[in-house]
């Protein structure tokens, strides 16, 4: 495979861990905490509901936890197309 053609390949996979990331965010910011915050209101964690705890803190904890699944997926993308430091 030619230099373009890795790049093109590792870029590609960028944008797909991305996206499939950004995604998972939405879906417990937005989601969980405003669209589904009476569906799950109903339950509740820590004594408060579960929408409002999305609102508050989950969505923030889902984010960490996505930060380091993005630096763990990005060390092994650059180890697969050898551009590790």
């Amino acid at each position: 495979m030619n230099d373009p053609e890795k790049q093109q390949a590792y870029w590609r996979e960028n944008l797909r861990y991305l996206v499939i990331l950004l995604t998972i965010w939405f879906l417990v910011s937005f989601g969980a905490g405003i669209l589904f915050k009476d569906a799950l209101n109903a339950f509740t964690m820590g004594g408060f509901k579960l929408g409002f705890w999305f609102a508050q803190q989950g969505s923030l904890v889902v984010f960490v936890f996505l930060i380091f699944a993005y630096v763990f997926l990005m060390n092994r993308l650059d180890k697969k197309y050898q551009y590790d430091e």
